[in-house]
């Protein structure tokens, strides 16, 4: 994560939240005083919430052990060509 003084944010503000937005990495700006704060895209942010959700519910983290545990000992569905080509048409 880069890091900028709270003056060189302000003095290119329009670019840096540009580059926040385009390459979907926080930016720490950093204050005289200590209190830093991170920038981050709306949609980051969002992606970071549902991340924080599924991680904060069991019912959810069991699920997808059991989908990696299927994956790895390749027990889980498998459709069949039919099915597969049904999928395709759609």
């Amino acid at each position: 994560m880069d890091t900028v003084t709270v003056n060189h944010f302000r003095d290119n503000l329009r670019a840096h939240v540009e580059k926040v937005i385009s390459d979907h990495e926080p930016l720490k700006v950093s204050r005289r005083n200590g209190a830093d704060f991170i920038v981050l895209s709306a949609e980051d942010w969002e992606r970071e919430q549902e991340t924080l959700y599924v991680l904060q519910t069991p019912a959810l983290m069991t699920q997808i052990a059991q989908s990696l545990q299927t994956h790895a000992t390749a027990s889980g569905y498998r459709p069949t060509r039919e099915q597969l080509d049904a999928l395709d048409r759609l």
